[in-house]
């Protein structure tokens, strides 16, 4: 396994996808994974360490898992099969460890906000990851931050609320 950190968040150019950017620790190898758009908020909500009125699923989560004092200990992408990626979150409560499946925006989402490691196994970055190029710039630090963040600050959670 090799731990990752998030790099950045953008919008696919083409799709309009949001899409969420893994590097490893020692800038060898990115890994892009599109994901949600609400997933990609709650992660960017957290990164950029936006204050809302009320816990996001992702938020409810970690409260549960706290309160069961269950531990998030990493989560780890684990491979690529017909397109879809895969994740673990491994979990510890007591003596006793745990691993649950997971889409990798979920686990993401959790790990920051629980500051648990993020990795990747070898494998499926040797498949499909690209060399890090020392010349790019992190995109949490540019204009596609910038709109992420415009778009955070005009963010209303009673827009999603479920209505009966």
């Amino acid at each position: 396994m090799i731990e990752m950190k998030i790099f950045g968040l953008a919008l696919d150019e083409q799709s309009q996808v949001p899409l969420l950017i893994l590097k490893d620790t020692n800038e060898e190898y990115v890994l892009p994974i599109w994901i949600g758009a609400m997933e990609a908020m709650s992660i960017s909500i957290t990164l950029n360490k936006v204050n809302i009125s009320r816990p996001l699923t992702h938020d409810l989560m970690l409260n549960i898992s706290n309160g069961l004092e269950v531990s998030i200990l990493k989560v780890v992408i684990t491979e690529l099969k017909e397109g879809t990626y895969f994740a673990e979150i491994h979990l510890k409560q007591g003596e006793t460890a745990y691993q649950m499946d997971s889409r990798p925006s979920d686990a993401i989402a959790l790990a920051v906000r629980s500051e648990a490691p993020i990795y990747a196994s070898e494998e499926l970055l040797e498949k499909v990851s690209f060399q890090f190029s020392q010349d790019q710039e992190a995109v949490l630090k540019d204009q596609e931050s910038e709109q992420w963040t415009e778009l955070l600050e005009k963010f209303n959670i009673d827009d999603f609320k479920y209505n009966q």
